[in-house]
């Protein structure tokens, strides 16, 4: 029987999505679990990329998978992610499950290597260009406390803010009627 749950995602204005995520200390059963019922929530959701803040989980953990569930060997799991590379730039129109309603095109690295840990504790290096280095800088923004629209103009994210909370004001109006 499958045990694993979808998680709830946090939706923007939550304050976890800003604070910089801690340094996982130890791969252990906790986060193995952890990163499955991620995945899970992930192609839930859809989407292609989900960092453990977006679930309320303040640690240094991404889930991606730019096949969207379709291809298994697509899923990359890493822990204490961190870019030690970085080359080119690139933009494509970004979304993301923890801003509602939103996208904007946003200019990233076009290629990325990324270092961290897998579920067993190893050290392991990948390589991304395109749309996968685009997901990655995104997730590894999200433990950074990072939203992607803080890399669009102030004047578009300054809109996007009101209508999110004009959104929360309706919605809490509703829930209370």
């Amino acid at each position: 029987m499958d045990t694993l749950s979808v998680m709830e995602i946090l939706k923007f204005p939550d304050p976890v999505l800003r604070k910089r995520a801690k340094e996982v200390e130890v791969v252990d059963d906790r986060i193995r679990e952890l990163a499955g019922k991620m995945i899970k929530t992930l192609h839930a959701a859809p989407g292609v990329g989900l960092a453990a803040p977006q679930v309320g989980v303040s640690e240094r953990l991404i889930v991606v998978d730019v096949s969207a569930g379709e291809d298994p060997d697509e899923i990359l799991v890493m822990v204490n992610p961190e870019i030690t590379y970085r080359e080119g730039e690139t933009g494509i129109e970004e979304g993301c499950l923890s801003v509602p309603d939103f996208t904007e095109k946003v200019t990233r690295s076009e290629r990325v290597v990324v270092k961290g840990l897998d579920l067993e504790g190893r050290s392991i290096t990948v390589e991304g260009e395109d749309l996968f280095a685009i997901v990655l800088q995104h997730e590894i923004d999200h433990l950074d406390g990072v939203l992607f629209f803080d890399h669009i103009s102030k004047l578009k994210r300054s809109r996007y803010v009101a209508k999110r909370k004009k959104q929360l004001r309706e919605e809490s109006k509703q829930g209370g009627a």
